[in-house]
């Protein structure tokens, strides 16, 4: 999930080098920078002045891959739970669970390393590429002719072949997914992927959380929605943090260790005309534990205009949304402003 297309409200909205480190704040016990501390219509969220605590009443959905293309009762489970919470689990992907704990492992050596290591892939302050001073790595990687491998680690020696062979299983899963919420919705199963284009975008987030002495004062991302089609997320084996708001509450995501939690973004409700929900996430800190996950975000082709599916458009369900593009950029400055992208996008 989108843990974190979003800007992390603990991160140093600087970006100069010559700036405390995430890291280096959390530690100190006895001052908190005043531009971390949630501002009070953060209480609520903006967001039907929902408490920023609530009861675990309801749970995640868990869909079965494997079974979507055999069992309609697992497709119309996948379609009404992105209908109703925009996410799920993900179990039977197909992916290995040894290789999850390979990119698990190679997140968490290179945040182990020191300052200096980590500053050869320092990000440039009008760019949000690269390494950054909020403890968040930050990779284009596809389409892959315009990797811009100098921000691609080289420590661990492994990093590079396994974050390329993840984001290609990844790849696969997402096609399939997009065919099997077509057919949920009874189009020709290639009827989003032909808005997706041929040539579409995938960036990855790399987030560690350091253990923060104020989890009730600060968040680790604020609330946010995704401006992706699909955000695949893979969460830490042992820390939660990730919420979701569902009708009114937030609930907690649950940690499924083989599981990828995958939500819904902007674009593929604008797709959708609606129907699929793009859900409002953000991410609780702990006062103990630090916490690693990896998020990719899957986008349609850059420079391309989405709309809502013409089947989806009819008298009794009309257009809801707009024809239009959208970019990383478009996305932080409504975020900034506090702002949803896709409500610009509204007819």
């Amino acid at each position: 999930m989108a843990e974190s297309q979003a800007t992390s409200a603990t991160a140093v909205e600087n970006h100069d080098s010559q700036t405390k480190q995430v890291q280096e704040i959390a530690a100190d016990y006895n001052h908190l920078p005043e531009r971390y501390i949630r501002k009070q219509d953060e209480e609520y969220d903006n967001v039907n002045n929902t408490p920023v605590s609530s009861p675990m009443s309801e749970v995640v959905p868990v869909i079965d891959i494997s079974l979507l293309t055999s069992s309609l009762s697992e497709l119309h489970k996948l379609k009404s739970a992105v209908s109703s919470w925009g996410c799920f689990q993900a179990i039977n992907h197909g992916i290995e669970g040894s290789f999850l704990e390979k990119v698990r492992e190679i997140s968490k050596l290179f945040f182990r390393f020191s300052g200096e290591e980590k500053k050869k892939y320092l990000r440039a302050e009008d760019n949000i590429e690269g390494y950054g001073n909020d403890m968040v790595l930050y990779l284009n990687v596809l389409p892959k002719q315009q990797r811009r491998l100098q921000f691609w680690p080289q420590n661990p020696s492994n990093f590079r072949e396994v974050v390329d062979e993840y984001v290609s299983k990844i790849e696969l899963i997402n096609e399939f997914l997009l065919k099997a919420l077509a057919r949920s919705l009874n189009l020709e199963e290639n009827s989003f992927l032909d808005q997706y284009g041929t040539s579409a975008t995938m960036e990855a987030r790399f987030n560690y959380y350091p253990p923060c002495p104020w989890p009730n004062k600060v968040f680790g991302v604020k609330p946010h929605a995704d401006i992706s089609a699909l955000t695949f997320l893979l969460q830490d084996k042992e820390v939660e943090g990730l919420q979701v708001l569902k009708d009114g509450q937030w609930v907690g995501v649950p940690i499924l260790p083989l599981a990828l939690t995958i939500n819904v973004g902007d674009q593929l409700e604008i797709m959708s005309n609606g129907i699929f929900k793009s859900p409002m996430h953000r991410v609780l800190i702990n006062s103990k534990d630090a916490r690693m996950t990896v998020a990719l975000f899957c986008m349609p082709q850059t420079e391309r205009d989405i709309g809502p599916v013409d089947g989806l458009v009819t008298d009794e369900t009309p257009r809801l949304y707009k024809s239009v593009t959208f970019t990383v950029d478009s996305f932080f400055k409504y975020y900034q402003k506090g702002r949803r992208a896709i409500d610009v996008c509204k007819i």
